[in-house]
């Protein structure tokens, strides 16, 4: 704090308190103006006598020498983060989550999102850098009631937000499944071994069904048996989220994984507008035949009649044709390379992957059938998207295109949220591990927002990284006792962040 000599344009000068510890000028406290010069300056002593008595801080003299220095550093009592309070503290309170009054909540959602570990590393962070002590047992003991009392209140949250930054609407989701693993050998009601994801087909794991909206901001979440069909999980989670926010209408864009016969008859039986990625390959030969004789050139797209209820629009890229058949090409090296070490037998022929392309030649040789691998080519880069909804060819592609989101959600949350591996194994702490990751997400997607709408030419994970390096210090004044507090704001990249989060 220091004394502040404002002049007006009247000629009368104003004396005031500032304060720059937020690293913006703060009046604290006006002791009047005058025109008198010697007016003046027995404010100006005023203000000082006024800033001594508060903090104390004539008395903390480093002018002096080393040992004043010494004693100034002796009596520093604690050293704490305090930018991810700032930065994220703020955000996770505009959003509304801070109607769940637990401060323990609010801990381990940004822990989660700062320092991404186990509960019991989570403690050790919060001690360490935070200077929290928390028990154990309290922890656990949140988790049961989070799950028991606070899951639909936090979805219900989110939603609201969404709600008010996508200008009240809702008419399109997205839905998409991952698989979590478990870093322990037994399986329960909920950790089953299953097809996994992640290669992780050893693991006991669960399957999360996520529903984002347009921009890729998380609505709502269900997690299912490690051995759930993907495809029987995304009605429920639908259905629950239209009835609790009594929507009338939604467009729902899922991936092929989620296409089949009874997931499309489900969706039109409940009156749901759907875009779906489309298996053309598996399609009735008829229409297989008029796919490929469209002809497409890169950026062009047709629309076929599938039956009476559906469309098929089919689109054309090069560079999606590139892609492919590179994928096909490193399949088939993989397969020549399997094949020539013998390790391929007659029980690999199967339409698994790439394996649709071995044969049986004679009793007990597999082969490579070179037509089928060729054949396959003339779909290369062909993509088909298959549709109830009135929309043209452009506004379904157009729609599809944003299912990428999800799959970014996926991706944070695995990698920068660390949501897996889990290491719980009751139900209910296991549904209360992804609720705190799901708030999280929600929290770094906000963050995300707002630095694109500032202009700012930072990532969430490098204002994160800033934020991390921000700490508080907290000194006792040896000479009254009086505890001061102070931000260190130091470095420009540290200004940068806290002039556009106005911390």
């Amino acid at each position: 704090m220091f004394v502040r000599q404002k002049k007006n344009k009247s000629g009368v000068v104003s004396v005031q308190v500032i304060d720059k510890s937020s690293g913006k000028y703060k009046v604290i406290k006006t002791f009047g103006n005058s025109s008198s010069i010697s007016r003046v300056e027995m404010l100006v002593k005023e203000g000082e006598h006024w800033i001594k008595s508060q903090l104390g801080q004539a008395e903390i003299d480093l002018s002096g020498t080393q040992d004043a220095f010494d004693k100034f550093i002796s009596n520093i009592q604690q050293v704490t983060v305090a930018g991810t309070e700032l930065l994220l503290g703020k955000i996770f309170d505009e959003i509304g989550f801070s109607k769940i009054k637990d401060d323990l909540f609010r801990k381990l959602v940004l822990s989660r999102l700062c320092f991404p570990v186990s509960k019991v590393r989570t403690i050790d962070y919060l001690k360490k850098y935070h200077g929290i002590e928390i028990d154990e047992d309290r922890i656990y003991r949140y988790l049961d009631k989070l799950y028991n009392k606070q899951k639909d209140l936090v979805q219900q949250i989110s939603y609201q937000h969404t709600l008010r930054i996508l200008n009240n609407q809702m008419s399109i989701v997205f839905y998409d499944v991952t698989t979590l693993y478990f870093e322990i050998d037994d399986q329960a009601d909920l950790r089953k071994t299953g097809f996994s994801k992640e290669g992780r087909h050893q693991n006991p794991q669960i399957v999360l069904g996520l529903l984002v909206s347009v921009g890729g901001y998380p609505l709502a979440y269900e997690i299912f048996e490690g051995n759930k069909f993907e495809g029987h999980t995304m009605l429920p989670v639908i259905n629950a989220f239209k009835k609790k926010h009594t929507l009338d209408k939604m467009v729902v864009i899922a991936d092929s994984g989620l296409l089949s016969s009874n997931n499309i008859n489900d969706l039109q039986r409940e009156g749901y507008e759907f875009i779906l990625g489309a298996r053309i390959k598996n399609e009735k030969q008829i229409l297989q035949k008029q796919i490929l004789s469209l002809k497409l050139k890169n950026g062009e797209s047709a629309i076929l009649k599938k039956d009476e209820h559906t469309n098929l629009v089919i689109s054309y890229s090069l560079s999606r044709h590139k892609k492919d058949q590179a994928n096909r090409e490193k399949g088939l090296r993989k397969l020549e390379k399997q094949i020539s070490s013998g390790k391929l037998t007659k029980s690999h022929i199967n339409n698994r992957g790439y394996n649709k392309y071995l044969k049986l030649k004679g009793e007990i040789n597999v082969e490579i059938d070179k037509e089928k691998f060729n054949a396959d080519g003339k779909w290369d880069g062909l993509k088909g998207y298959l549709t109830n909804t009135g929309l043209n060819k452009s506004e379904v592609i157009e729609n599809y295109s944003h299912l990428w989101r999800i799959e970014k959600a996926f991706r944070i949350s695995k990698h920068d949220l660390k949501i897996r591996p889990i290491y719980h194994r009751l139900h209910h702490r296991i549904e209360a591990h992804v609720c705190i990751a799901f708030v999280a997400y929600k929290v770094f997607k906000e963050l995300e927002r707002q630095l694109y709408q500032k202009g700012a030419r930072l990532s969430p994970e490098k204002a994160i990284d800033i934020a991390k390096t921000i700490y508080a210090i907290k000194i006792i004044n040896p000479l009254n006792n009086e505890i001061l507090n102070k931000t260190l704001i130091l470095n420009d990249e540290q200004k940068y962040l806290s002039q556009l989060f106005d911390f």
